[in-house]
């Protein structure tokens, strides 16, 4: 996943918003502002990948997986020797 998809400079762009409040305010500078703003492009990337995995639908398999180990788990009878 890229980190300049639009959805993430999105949701970055949401987190940057009280940054640009502050510096607007005059409580940061510029060089404070621009070194914290790739934080935030960071956190919209973090925060698409939870969202994208946890919209994901689960596979059947993972699923029935626990029913499959219990069948292969279930002792089997020994192969006759030629």
């Amino acid at each position: 996943m890229s980190p300049f998809r639009w959805d993430v400079l999105g949701v970055g762009f949401v987190l940057a918003l009280p940054l640009l409040a502050l510096y607007l305010r005059g409580d940061l500078t510029v060089e404070e502002m621009t070194g914290r703003l790739p934080w935030c492009l960071l956190g919209g990337y973090v925060v698409v990948a939870l969202l994208r995995f946890a919209a994901q639908p689960r596979r059947k398999d993972a699923v029935r997986g626990t029913e499959a180990a219990d069948l292969d788990a279930a002792p089997q009878e020994p192969s006759p020797a030629p």
